[in-house]
């Protein structure tokens, strides 16, 4: 019977955390050499892609909120939906500061995360008629400042 060797693991492999001081390290000191770049390029890449999904999860959420804030009539709810609707704006405009290229990817990503706010308020509040299209301003200076529920 034939055993099969298993290589060794990297630290990449046994511990990230130590890896990441590592590789920062390295950078530092421009030690470019030794940088483990393909487990660094593959970390960024999911950083990245980390960023664009908390930013559309978020949005996702503050739609939700909006949605049930404008359209279910339960006021004993309405103050705290208004908390979370703070709560994620105030997310929102954290990530977009870090990170202005994302404001484009709010953009893109607008349509989808309505079509799940929607589908999400409309199982939660059944007997509840939703607008089927987003009926507020998708600009997103708006979307993070104005309570749409309030009426001027």
């Amino acid at each position: 019977m034939t055993q099969a060797i298993t290589p060794p693991l990297t630290l990449y492999d046994r511990d990230l955390n130590l890896w990441l001081e590592e590789a920062i390290a390295k950078l530092k000191t421009g030690d470019f050499h030794n940088l483990d770049v393909e487990n660094l390029i593959e970390e960024l890449e999911g950083l990245a892609g980390r960023d664009r999904r908390e930013l559309e999860s978020r949005l996702t959420r503050l739609i939700e909120h909006i949605l049930k804030r404008c359209y279910v009539n339960l006021p004993e709810c309405y103050r705290g939906w208004e908390i979370t609707i703070v709560n994620q704006r105030a997310e929102l405009t954290t990530l977009l500061e870090q990170s202005p290229s994302l404001k484009s990817y709010f953009s893109q990503v607008f349509d989808r995360a309505f079509d799940t706010a929607i589908k999400l308020v409309k199982l939660e509040y059944p007997d509840t008629n939703f607008s089927a299209v987003w009926q507020f301003s998708r600009n997103i200076d708006s979307l993070l400042t104005i309570d749409f529920w309030r009426k001027n």
